[in-house]
């Protein structure tokens, strides 16, 4: 359910700053040289959490018009919102499927000559649109480059193809995300095999629209003006691709995730809190329960370490975080009473914690921590501090 109001369910809800989306993808697309390079958004997995067709509409509006998302079903849903701009799936989609590639304008990259002539194949009266993936490294999907005969063969196979219409060529990086001296001369490498790649088929007579390698981290610290298209992941979101990466002045976190102090209670010294007892009070101290869990994405491995915002200080988890809700310790916060605002992840006040934060604190990445915000936890969208959407999937 949609609705423009201010009334939304104030239990958790993550609110989403389309200016800083703006201004993070002015600021990126600014690195590159935009004579031979443009952005690309990625928009994969619902936005990386923060809503696909939302987000496509506000880049939109400042000039975006190539979009990357992982299937068929996210395609569809950009078309369907009123996408515009090119829209490439970066993963697999059946060849059965190609009359709605075709119909919806859609890019498809393509696999393996195999693949090629299933899409081919199932192509009727208009072509299938497509880049070919080569795997430089990765190890994932695409053709093969550590033979580059064989590559530049099925390569050639899959423009021989009827019925399709190949567009571009790209590759993904592994490790471009670390400055480490292995790992930056692996992308080196990588670079190496792809723009090779691409060199050996123009000399077979094979030509490209587009010629891409850059990821987020790629755009950052390995910036190759070859790459016609900078496809901006995770630091269009405001967040890092790693821990070694510091994103340009200016970057901020789209996303915060919010929440309201729901119970207060004396905790007394001996007395314990949530499941398996792991938390025992040992002074005098106040609880504050917060309606918010595993269940809204806010990780179980975050019990006893993580720390909310409250009036403008830090609150640490204590006890088992639940599926619906956590406990946290407010003894040395003062005013805190039901209703209450928190900040689970976001700025209050002088003190800001951040989805890169809480995600170091048990291994993960910020990608987890944005993209695992579930569905039943509206999405508010917020515009120089007017809230412009209400997106509530509950």
């Amino acid at each position: 359910m949609k609705n423009n109001s201010n009334n939304f369910l104030k239990r958790t809800w993550a609110e989403i700053h389309l200016d800083r989306a703006e201004r993070n993808y002015e600021i990126l697309s600014s690195l590159c040289d935009n004579s031979c390079t443009r952005a690309a958004c990625v928009i994969k997995a619902n936005a990386y959490g923060h809503g696909d067709v939302q987000l496509m509409r506000c880049l939109e509006e400042k000039g975006a018009d190539f979009f990357c998302v992982s299937n068929l079903d996210e395609a569809l849903r950009l078309r369907k919102g009123g996408c515009k701009g090119d829209i490439l799936i970066l993963g697999w989609t059946a060849g059965e499927y190609a009359p709605i590639l075709a119909e919806n304008n859609i890019i498809q990259v393509v696999l393996t000559p195999e693949h090629a002539r299933e899409l081919g194949k199932s192509a009727s009266g208009k072509a299938v649109r497509a880049h070919i993936k080569l795997d430089t490294g990765m190890g994932r999907i695409g053709l093969l480059t550590a033979d580059p005969d064989r590559c530049a063969e099925e390569m050639a196979e899959i423009f021989a193809v009827n019925g399709l219409n190949v567009e571009g060529v790209f590759t993904h990086f592994a490790v471009a995300d670390s400055f480490d001296e292995d790992n930056t001369a692996y992308t080196n490498m990588q670079k190496e095999r792809f723009f090779g790649a691409v060199e050996r088929a123009a000399a077979m007579g094979m030509s490209f629209k587009e010629v891409h390698c850059l990821n987020s981290a790629g755009t950052l610290i390995h910036y190759d003006r070859r790459s016609t298209l900078a496809r901006l992941g995770i630091a269009l979101y405001g967040l890092k691709p790693s821990e070694e990466i510091a994103l340009p002045e200016g970057i901020k976190p789209i996303m915060e995730l919010k929440s309201e102090v729901s119970y207060i209670k004396p905790l007394h010294k001996g007395e314990s809190v949530s499941y398996g007892r792991k938390f025992t009070a040992d002074r005098e101290m106040i609880a504050a329960t917060i309606p918010v869990g595993y269940a809204d994405g806010y990780s179980r491995l975050l019990s006893g370490k993580a720390e909310v915002l409250i009036n403008g200080r830090r609150a640490k988890s204590i006890g088992r975080i639940c599926m619906d809700q956590m406990i946290v310790d407010v003894t040395d916060i003062p005013d805190v009473k039901e209703g209450t605002l928190v900040t689970l992840f976001g700025c209050d006040g002088g003190e800001t914690v951040t989805p890169d934060d809480l995600a170091a604190l048990y291994g993960t990445i910020g990608y987890e921590i944005v993209c695992g915000i579930n569905r039943r936890v509206p999405r508010v969208y917020i515009k120089n501090g007017e809230i412009t959407e209400v997106d509530e999937f509950v």
